[in-house]
């Protein structure tokens, strides 16, 4: 490709909200040009094969899906196909795992049974899913919102009454989630799976009065305005290919193996690429990378956790919102198993145990306790955790040959492990800390040790691969390895807020009019949801007349 190349429109960063922007931009009629880092295009939202010579191909990183609106999936004609599961979760009791709480959704009978089998008081399960039923008029009723300019609190607040959901607006927007939780459940164990949703990759407490577990909540509910978390059929890979396919097809260009070095006033992007330098210019940038990383490549100055925005006669992205500086929160552990393990718990079959998301030492108390230890600069023990297999559902994963053998693969999440516990001196010592920590966890509530069950690749080596929070930011450019590339916004603005132009309108402006956001860093952003680069489209497309075809 030559240098210097006039573009519509330059994408930094070919993630899936990168992909998305390119595909509707494309479509308009744009001349797009792509920069993606990697060798391949999808960045976190991707499937691979994690253990050489192992026909197996893991959502490594990124591996459900929520908030990928229907509306984006028809209007880019992706081909993906979303399976539901049946069981929505598993949770052994941590003082006796011969006991669980298996949530069925196929079975409310068995469902109200086993709150009873754990001890959860009289009424408890009716009450849980009156919470989850409240909880859904709020989000059914904010979820079309997503794909459109921004509310304004009052507004939102009004859509909501219209839904009946005044109750729910205060429980999950005005007052700390985790009042509501201890207000309406009495279990432990119950409280602790509904908070759970709260807490993945964001470091909080229940009762924090920044709110930002409340904001966390409110995405792990509001995808579909069900809050269905659903496995994508042929991994997440299977989503990033699709989004990739109707970029190209409708015309954008995407560059791999291409490092952007900056982004200068004015439209400019510097890369390299096969070795040597190149640059391009548009009208348009659309940041797909983290609002730190855009500050690092524009030559702004690293905002400071605390410092205020301007404080240094500059406005980079990540000091005008706070959020942006969020540390990220967890481990990541994948592994592929000979087969399922056993359970300590004998009534429920290891496929409808791991069928859902199995919440491991995740109770009220336990995921406070965690935090504390966390805050105190050590590895919470227990480690709260939760595991998803995929391979259950989508068994297509895998080769034909590991799936006649019945092997298996779990990821697993490992909760309240904030980016400050890891430094470039001690991450070696500490991803092997954290991989011991979370099959500790693992293996107490099975009846045999996870570790047994490991397939071993040709080279000898038992496949599990662990990801601290470095080794995130160093794979896919996430600050601090921050899975939403920085904490979540609410998916309105605060009255009074200005919304005079079309980048403001949609949540994706920067204080250069000319760069947009249109990844996880956008306000709608996080998850894969393709809603960030959806947005920052509209943005431009709605800034410009529309083109001229005669």
């Amino acid at each position: 490709m030559s240098s210097n190349t006039e573009f519509d429109a330059i994408i930094v960063g070919g993630g899936h909200n990168g992909l998305a922007a390119a595909a509707y931009l494309a479509k308009a009629g744009r001349e797009v040009l792509v920069l993606e880092k990697l060798e391949h295009a999808g960045g976190a939202a991707v499937s691979a094969h994690a253990f050489d010579g192992v026909n197996a191909r893991l959502s490594r990183y990124s591996y459900l899906v929520s908030l990928l609106p229907r509306q984006i999936i028809d209007d880019l004609g992706l081909r993906i196909t979303l399976a539901r599961r049946r069981y929505s979760s598993y949770t052994p009791d941590p003082a006796d795992g011969s006991r669980a709480l298996l949530v069925d959704n196929g079975d409310e009978a068995a469902t109200a049974a086993s709150f009873a089998a754990v001890g959860a008081p009289d009424g408890e399960f009716g009450a849980f899913t009156a919470f989850y039923a409240a909880c859904r008029q709020l989000t059914e009723a904010l979820w079309p919102t997503m794909t459109a300019p921004l509310l304004a609190r009052s507004d939102a607040r009004a859509l909501a009454a219209r839904a009946g959901a005044d109750a729910a607006w205060e429980a999950m927007i005005e007052h700390p989630i985790g009042q509501a939780i201890r207000r309406e459940l009495g279990s432990d164990l119950v409280r602790g799976v509904v908070l759970t949703d709260a807490l993945i990759g964001t470091f909080a407490r229940a009762e924090d009065e920044d709110l930002q577990q409340n904001i966390c909540f409110l995405y792990h509910l509001i995808g579909g305005g069900t809050g269905d978390w659903d496995v994508p059929v042929g991994g997440m890979g299977a989503v990033s290919g699709e989004l990739e396919r109707a970029a190209r097809d409708a015309g954008a260009t995407i560059l791999t193996s291409a490092d952007v070095t900056a982004v200068r006033p004015g439209g400019g992007v510097d890369y390299r690429h096969g070795g040597q330098g190149h640059s391009a210019t548009a009208r348009w940038v659309l940041s797909n990378v983290a609002p730190a990383v855009l500050d690092r490549l524009r030559g702004l100055p690293a905002a400071a956790a605390g410092a205020p925005a301007g404080a240094l006669g500059i406005s980079p992205v990540a000091a005008t919102n706070p959020n942006h500086r969020r540390e990220g929160a967890q481990v990541k552990v994948n592994l592929l198993l000979k087969r399922l393990p056993r359970l300590l718990d004998g009534s429920v079959s290891p496929e409808a145990a791991f069928g859902g998301t199995f919440h491991i030492n995740e109770t009220w108390s336990q995921l406070d306790a965690a935090y504390s230890t966390a805050a105190a600069g050590s590895v919470p023990s227990p480690l709260p955790c939760e595991i998803y297999c995929h391979s259950l559902t989508d068994p297509s994963i895998l080769s034909p040959e590991l799936q006649a053998a019945g092997a298996q693969t779990l990821t697993v999440f490992g909760l309240h492990v904030p980016d400050r516990l890891v430094t470039a001196e001690n991450n070696e010592d500490r991803r092997a800390e954290l991989q011991a920590a979370v099959l500790a966890s693992l293996n107490s509530v099975l009846a045999e040790p996870v570790e047994d069950l490991l397939l071993t690749g040709p080279d000898g080596r038992p496949c599990i691969e662990t990801k601290t929070t470095l080794d995130i930011e160093r794979a896919v450019g996430m600050p601090r390895g921050n899975i939403f590339h920085g904490g979540l916004d609410w998916p309105f603005v605060e009255d009074g807020e200005p919304l005079a132009t079309p980048a403001r309108r949609w949540g994706v402006s920067t204080d250069d009019p000319q760069i947009l956001l249109c990844g996880s860093g956008a306000r709608r952003g996080g998850a894969v949801s393709a809603i960030g680069g959806h947005n920052a489209a509209m943005a431009l497309l709605e800034s410009e007349p529309p083109l001229s075809h005669g």
